[in-house]
């Protein structure tokens, strides 16, 4: 018995063996290798270029201006994008739901926009709204709305307006196949029952539908708010951070940093402050989620 048992320990540790090699070399080491970088200042890449400098860059990160607008708008669009996407995707679920027989069509034409290029979508949306694009012609030569072209790109406000349109878009059919799948898990059973009772639909919504789809409501919500830390593509294709850098979310603030000012040692820095900003709002979303459920 016991040798068979060391036999099976044996066999269980050479199949783990080479994903725990993996997950060592390229997830721990990079992350240590990282962390050991922010303590140090100048190019990296170049050994004569780097001095030791303590706890200098995440000083530097507390105090850049650039950082702090760049972690505005990496907010905004994260709180404005991610609920948006989850109001439309589960409204849209919930559609497909009740017409299973066109169930199939529906899902393919919302979920296109979540497999087409993010550099794709990007263009698409900098030709729309450029100051010569196509919403500008629109407006100005055919529906005479404006006399004059908008330049929808050329603010920070209209910038992000764009991005966050963007970003709620391409996301609806992620959350709508995730919460369909949701909801075909809640047994028939509950809303015929409620239906006997006299129950409305925003009566089921609330006390069925909401409820048996609560831990995937959580996964979506943790899972899109990284993923809106985690933008970096339409800013660098739609405005590149212009005008002056005032479009910047964290991840192209800190690519910026590492590979077009040279600065790897504080690049490195502001990518374990933007871990640890992530970590806390997960914990806070999960804490925020067992509470509603204790209550």
């Amino acid at each position: 018995m016991a040798t068979r048992m060391k036999q099976n320990r044996v066999q269980i540790s050479t199949l783990l063996l080479p994903g725990v090699i993996l997950f060592l070399l390229f997830t721990v080491y990079p992350i240590l290798k990282l962390f050991y970088m922010s303590f140090f200042s100048g190019e990296l890449w170049e050994s004569a270029g780097a001095s030791f400098c303590g706890m200098q860059n995440y000083y530097k990160v507390l105090k850049d201006e650039t950082f702090q607008i760049a972690l505005q708008n990496t907010l905004v669009y994260t709180f404005l994008t991610v609920p948006g996407q989850m109001a439309i995707g589960l409204f849209v679920a919930i559609f497909v739901n009740a017409i299973p027989r066109f169930s199939v069509t529906f899902r393919v034409l919302y979920y296109m926009p979540v497999i087409t290029s993010w550099v794709i979508v990007s263009l698409v949306f900098r030709y729309l709204f450029n100051t010569e694009g196509l919403l500008n012609y629109l407006f100005t030569n055919i529906l005479h709305l404006t006399a004059e072209n908008i330049a929808w790109l050329d603010s920070r406000l209209g910038a992000m307006a764009v991005m966050i349109i963007l970003g709620i878009w391409k996301g609806i059919g992620w959350n709508m196949v995730v919460f369909l799948a949701a909801l075909q898990s809640i047994p028939r059973e509950q809303y015929e029952s409620a239906e006997m009772d006299g129950a409305n639909s925003w009566q089921k919504l609330l006390y069925i539908t909401l409820p048996g789809i609560r831990s995937t409501i959580l996964f979506a919500l943790i899972v899109l708010t990284i993923g809106g830390f985690n933008t970096f593509t339409p800013v660098k294709m739609i405005t590149g951070g212009k005008p002056m850098h005032q479009t910047e979310m964290v991840l192209t603030w800190m690519y910026y940093k590492a590979f077009g000012a040279g600065e790897t040692g504080y690049a490195s820095a502001l990518s374990f402050v933007i871990a640890l900003i992530l970590i806390a709002l997960a914990v806070a979303q999960v804490m925020l989620m067992k509470r509603n459920d204790e209550g």
